[in-house]
């Protein structure tokens, strides 16, 4: 004779939650990207005048910088691994950005309570700081940028030369940086959508250029030739 098995009200919502918990514990929900896209403006301390930067669009740590001071290519930066390139899509070649441009070591995503690790990181990714002089963030104050509130720094990064940055405090991201001479560059017209993946990796089939190989293998040719002795 098959033996009665009963499951109280009780045991049931118990093995229940046990159910949940194991769902719960095998599929870890993931952190949101953030993913938006922006203009770039720059304004001269002189006259206040505004022109186009460029266009900004970020996917979590990953940035691609249009601007017409480049306009044969574009910036991609990755600032979880510590990378910055420039693709020239007509040649089908990208290179290190190295100090082309100071946005691709300014404009990226930053720690909300320390903005200058990731600023001298990239920095001394582009060989715009020797690293000597660690750069130290001073917290000004909060305000806000185009009715998003900001946290606002003063970076130094040696004896004389500072800039100050206002920093979202969702986003995680510069939404103005001014230099030491009075420049600013502000992101402004943020659209928060998805962005396409694709925009933020080197397309396919595109080769690496190296300035410096093909500098040495020029000196080592006929080409070369050494400027008169002083």
């Amino acid at each position: 004779m098959a033996k009665d098995f009963t499951i109280s009200l009780p045991s049931w919502l118990s093995l229940l939650g046990v159910i949940g918990a194991l769902g719960c514990g095998s599929a870890p929900a993931q952190a949101q990207a953030q993913q938006f896209s922006a203009d770039l403006v720059r304004a001269t301390p002189h006259d206040g005048a505004t022109t186009s930067a460029g266009k900004l669009r970020v996917f979590d740590d990953k940035v691609r910088i249009e601007t017409p001071d480049f306009p044969d290519g574009f910036f991609l930066i990755d600032g979880a691994s510590r990378a910055a390139y420039f693709a020239r899509p007509g040649e089908r070649v990208f290179m290190d950005a190295r100090q082309s441009s100071p946005l691709t070591h300014l404009f990226v995503p930053v720690d909300v309570g320390d903005p200058c690790l990731q600023w001298q990181a990239m920095a001394k990714l582009a060989g715009a700081t020797d690293g000597n002089d660690p750069w130290r963030c001073e917290r000004v104050g909060e305000e806000s940028v185009g009715g998003r509130g900001v946290v606002v720094y003063r970076a130094i990064s040696s004896p004389g030369r500072e800039l100050l940055g206002w920093i979202d405090l969702n986003l995680k991201f510069p939404l103005r940086i001014r230099m030491q001479d009075g420049t600013s560059i502000t992101v402004e017209n943020i659209q928060e959508e998805s962005q396409p993946a694709r925009l933020f990796e080197i397309p396919s089939g595109f080769r690496k250029f190296d300035p410096e190989a093909l500098i040495k293998r020029i000196k080592q040719s006929d080409v070369w030739v050494d400027g008169p002795p002083p």
